[in-house]
């Protein structure tokens, strides 16, 4: 009965450790806000899944209302100005701003987005780009609580760099599932974010509410691995970011670096000598001295012959 416990808390710690160690998977859909319809599909998936929402859509509201009372972790979806010359959209977030119009607007779309705990950008290659134009969205978000994830419309985004000196905690998207509309490729995505999560301990994959990657969700989210644990982008505030292949460890630190290691002189050992060491080892060991303490003075004679 003792083994019979000892072994089931074995098998426990080992389940713990396996979900400790298990990678973290955040899937968020961009854009909502337009398309109730394969919106309200998504928010039939796990409740995991979170939504970014359009704060100028015209169900911006009524979504984020319903995807927060049905579990579902809600951003902002604010627009930002890209690096690309293109009609922008009404109160889209630019460099040249000044604190307070980014101010009003950030103010405007918390309160068409109810229930928002983040902010991610829609479009933005110029202004996350912009550590100035950064530091003044960090600055309005730090009086709200709410973290900033990160899309990465562009390589060198200063969004990490404009946060320090705030409470934001910046999270960044490691994959986009519909770059295109073409299911094949949402399901390699899909499995690409899979095993960057196996790979790092977690990743953050960006989607929109198309009818495409709404079917491919619906296909492989049941399918997910054992190992793979759905979570909220909150969740992944205390990770540390990484963007590349795993490091390799460093190899141990020598005290003694820049002085000359002795070299042993390898010299064979008498057989005679290597017994001694061996009788030394075993007259010192715990079960001799045991013997040499309780059955110390006792003789035994060998038994008589009929």
């Amino acid at each position: 009965m003792l083994l019979l416990r000892k072994l089931c808390g074995v098998l426990t710690g080992l389940m713990l450790a396996c979900a400790a160690h298990a990678g973290k998977l955040s899937i968020v859909i961009d854009d909502f806000g337009y398309r109730p319809a394969q919106e309200n599909q998504v928010l039939q998936m796990p409740s995991a899944i979170s939504v970014a929402v359009l704060p100028d859509a015209p169900h911006a509201r009524e979504m984020a209302t319903k995807a927060r009372q049905r579990g579902h972790e809600v951003l902002i979806h604010l627009p930002m100005a890209p690096l690309s010359k293109q009609p922008l959209e009404k109160d889209t977030l630019r460099p040249d701003m000044s604190d307070a119009e980014i101010e009003r607007i950030i103010r405007h779309a918390v309160a068409n987005v109810p229930g928002a705990v983040g902010l991610n950008n829609h479009m933005g290659s110029a202004m996350t780009s912009s550590l100035p134009g950064m530091q003044k969205v960090m600055r309005v978000l730090n009086h709200y609580n709410f973290y900033f994830l990160d899309s990465m419309t562009i390589g060198n985004s200063q969004s990490t760099r404009a946060a320090a000196g705030t409470s934001v905690k910046v999270i960044k998207r490691r994959v986009f599932l519909d770059d295109t509309q073409n299911e094949a490729d949402i399901r390699n995505q899909f499995t690409r974010a899979v095993r960057l999560a196996q790979r790092d301990g977690y990743a953050i994959a960006i989607g929109h509410p198309h009818p495409t990657t709404v079917n491919v969700l619906q296909q492989m989210l049941p399918t997910l691995p054992s190992d793979i644990t759905l979570v909220r982008p909150s969740q992944l505030l205390n990770e540390a970011q990484r963007t590349g292949p795993l490091p390799q460890p460093a190899p141990p630190r020598n005290p003694f670096r820049g002085v000359k290691l002795c070299v042993v002189k390898q010299q064979p050992v008498p057989a005679s000598r290597a017994l001694e060491v061996i009788a030394e080892s075993i007259s010192g060991s715990r079960a001799m001295r045991y013997i040499n303490t309780h059955f110390s003075g006792l003789t035994f004679s060998a038994p008589k012959t009929p």
